[in-house]
């Protein structure tokens, strides 16, 4: 019998951990060659600034949010995608009054920590 390749995460299933942030944070996938994250950020929250060692886009699901990478601040609303380059600090906020949800994807799979600036 031949194994299963499909695998299949309902998001509100998948397991938050906790993070330097404190925000709803779901590793929805995590192979050799990438993560990703589905993100949720209530009306108010936002990430503190900070540095990953790898190429980051973000898709935003849901909601809109300002995002920050390096010295450039834009809002962002459902269906955009944003390009973050390693080792460049950025951070997501969402000033509105509804959740903001994003989906991080990053390449290649980091091996070594994010830093919080």
């Amino acid at each position: 019998m031949e194994a299963e390749k499909m695998k299949i995460v309902e998001v509100e299933k998948a397991d938050g951990a906790p993070n330097p942030h404190g925000v709803d944070a779901r590793m929805i996938s995590d192979t050799e060659s990438a993560q990703v994250v589905h993100l949720t950020l209530a009306p108010g929250e936002s990430l503190k600034k900070h540095v990953t060692p790898v190429d980051v886009v973000f898709y935003v699901l849901e909601g809109r949010g300002i995002v920050e990478i390096g010295d450039e601040k834009r809002e962002v609303t459902a269906d955009s995608l944003v390009e973050s380059p390693a080792k460049i600090p950025h951070r997501w906020t969402n000033p509105g009054d509804r959740r903001l949800r994003v989906l991080v994807v990053k390449t290649p799979r980091p091996t070594e920590q994010t830093r919080i600036l």
